[in-house]
């Protein structure tokens, strides 16, 4: 058995649970490669990422590098001495940095490959309304989440979940699957399946403002399964408008209402506790929101300090 010394690369939160299941099983953690600490926020304060804050933590050998083939970068790379590299949620590797360890570098993606490769896994799973998605380590090759796949793991996607409870479940089901993937390439046992491309591959394409915005035109299904694939980061957008107002307004949570209506489409239903938006065959009621400058709140609480007219409405 081959003793494994690991360099772990990652950014957010996601990665976190990782490097901190792989160290709890005893390896060796090497060195930690994160992003560059950049300004973030109103005050534009130098913002830590949350592999960086875990890494400084438990002391463990640190490099930010900007540029990933920068001459004194890689001297210090292969200095660390690893024979294996793990990716979560880090950034494309060039070759040869993920050439370097002798047992490779494999990376845990947010999904059951081929299907949503990208930035995006988690999100799109859900707005795209899958029921079932999982986890995928493959070993890392020159295109974007396409190598050869080592180990995956499905889990289903309730109708009401979020991509927030999704993220805290694929990265319990992601720990796991990295940890079998490391008995594997410890003992040497490790067989892969290459990828298959078909037509119909779905994508993680990167969430931006366009892709983020409510359509109301749409299904109720649709619509619905956009906030809840946003929620709560960096969650779906639209506008409100009334008495000649127009707001920008973050949507968290929603339910559908199935019933017929002759209202139009967008228009904004409220009473003293309820806020509804109608759409085809019923009405999406909105359950928590954020006004601009306000904090997220309930619809209840908004209504409080808001009275909305007929003339209301979503687009």
């Amino acid at each position: 058995m081959e003793k494994l010394r690991i360099i772990f690369m990652g950014t957010p939160e996601f990665a976190v649970g990782i490097l901190d299941t792989i160290l709890r099983h005893q390896y060796e953690v090497v060195g930690v490669i994160t992003a560059a600490d950049k300004p973030a926020g109103r005050g534009q304060k130098i913002k830590y990422s949350a592999v960086k804050e875990y890494a400084l933590a438990h002391q463990l050998p640190l490099l930010q590098p900007t540029n990933l083939k920068d001459e004194s970068f890689l001297s210090e790379l292969k200095a660390l001495n690893a024979n294996l590299q793990i990716v979560v949620a880090f950034r494309m590797l060039p070759k040869v940095v993920w050439e370097m360890p002798s047992l490779g570098t494999f990376n845990l993606h947010a999904s059951l490959l081929p299907n949503y490769r990208g930035a995006a896994p988690i999100n799109w799973a859900i707005i795209n309304g899958e029921n079932k998605t999982g986890v995928t380590t493959f070993f890392i090759d020159d295109k974007i989440d396409t190598g050869a796949m080592i180990l995956n793991a499905e889990t289903p996607i309730s109708k009401t979940e979020t991509a927030g409870e999704l993220h805290d479940r694929l990265m319990l089901l992601g720990s796991e699957t990295v940890i079998q993937t490391l008995k594997l390439i410890e003992k040497g046992n490790v067989t892969t399946t290459i990828q298959q491309d078909t037509v119909d591959i779905k994508t993680a394409y990167k969430l931006n403002k366009e892709n983020c915005k409510i359509d109301w035109t749409k299904s109720a299904s649709t619509i619905h399964n956009l906030i809840r694939g946003l929620s709560p980061y960096p969650a779906a957008w639209c506008f409100m408008s009334d008495k000649g107002e127009e707001w920008n307004v973050k949507i968290y949570e929603a339910t559908i209402l199935e019933e017929s209506h002759s209202l139009n489409i967008g228009q904004l239903i409220c009473t003293k506790k309820e806020l509804k938006i109608a759409v085809q065959n019923g009405f999406i009621q909105i359950k928590s929101l954020q006004f601009p400058g306000k904090k997220k709140m309930t619809s209840s609480e908004l209504l409080n300090g808001i009275q909305f007219t007929e003339e209301a409405k979503a687009y």
